[in-house]
């Protein structure tokens, strides 16, 4: 039988298929499901800093800033024993996920401030989480940040994080970082256990009509997968962080492909929003049957065997194939130009 067992961030996993952060793990119910269908740890959805500060500006306005006309009852303001804050029931959320499944839960923070991102990681480790996710959703708007600024930026966080906890840690990063190698040796050396690749920026779009800037969100394709794959190939053997995918993995062959890239886990979130936990069963059973017709005997043996250090052409992932790919392009049949 193949061993499709991988080790991510120093836990022991059944097989390398981990949901990401989604609306999946708001409940319980569909978490177990995804635990049932073969996932082999689940990263919960994130923790926003941004949303913890409104709701408590609205609790000091509604509670502690309220004008009741009765000026020897302004000092009494009490708070129903009833009311949970958006903190309290997403530490609660990973508490019952730890009871109630048998996988790691890693949980996922997404700061605005250094202060936040300390404060809120210690309470994610207090709450239980077996590792922690950060989700850097930095967009430098100023043009006076360069390059430097931005990954010291990064560097602040993950340090002050590392400090305050002991649960292993990983960040998940754009692909918008013009050395992306150099900068994850910079994030072990300030001591990053693990690395995604690469987060999502859900895209802001103009409405024509009213001419007003709104959200559009957009699940991911297959074609997605490529990137990731390319800079994991590249990255396996110069870190020893843990290397994760993330963004387009539908199916087994880009899950494939990944692994033989050098993933040690494929993160799934558009697939499963899109055709349900099942899909993680499809995927295991695709893969095992692939292993085991190709005479492998674990996930271990071919993990890293076609990244650039062992690929039979390794110029591939580089300028050298650019040519070659954009000349293999010609139109269909019948189109004229």
């Amino acid at each position: 039988m193949v061993d499709l067992s991988t080790e991510y961030l120093g836990l022991k996993l059944a097989n390398p298929l981990v949901p990401s952060a989604s609306p999946l793990s708001k409940d319980a119910g569909n978490a177990k499901k995804l635990e049932d269908a073969g996932a082999a740890a689940i990263v919960m959805y994130s923790l926003f800093e941004e949303k913890i500060a409104i709701e408590q500006q609205q609790m000091l306005r509604f509670f502690y800033q309220q004008s009741l006309g009765h000026g020897e009852a302004d000092s009494f303001h009490p708070v129903p024993d009833t009311i949970k804050n958006y903190l309290e029931s997403y530490l609660e959320q990973l508490q019952l996920l730890k009871s109630s499944l048998q996988i790691p839960v890693i949980a996922s923070l997404n700061g605005n401030s250094l202060g936040g991102w300390v404060d809120y990681a210690k309470d994610l480790e207090q709450a239980g989480a077996d590792a922690l996710e950060l989700n850097i959703y930095h967009l430098p708007a100023d043009s006076e940040q360069n390059s430097s600024h931005v990954e010291n930026h990064y560097l602040q966080i993950v340090s002050a994080v590392k400090n305050h906890i002991n649960i292993p840690l990983t960040i998940k990063l754009s692909p918008q970082f013009s050395s992306p190698l150099h900068f994850a040796k910079r994030l072990e050396d300030v001591g990053a256990n693990g690395i995604s690749l690469f987060n999502r920026f859900y895209q802001a779009d103009i409405d024509l009509e009213t001419l007003n800037i709104v959200p559009k969100l957009e699940l991911s394709s297959s074609a997605e997968s490529l990137l990731r794959i390319r800079w994991i190939a590249l990255l396996f053997g110069h870190t020893q962080m843990s290397l994760a995918v993330t963004g387009g993995f539908h199916q087994m062959p880009e899950t494939l492909k990944a692994l033989l890239a050098g993933a040690d886990v494929v993160h799934l979130c558009s697939a499963l929003l899109k055709a349900g936990s099942g899909r993680l069963t499809t995927i295991l059973t695709d893969l095992e049957n692939w292993l085991e017709e190709h005479d492998y005997q674990s996930v271990q043996q071919l993990k890293g065997s076609v990244s650039y250090q062992n690929a039979i052409n390794p110029s591939a992932y580089e300028r050298a194939n650019y040519i070659e790919v954009l000349d293999s392009y010609s139109p269909g049949a019948g189109v004229w130009w």
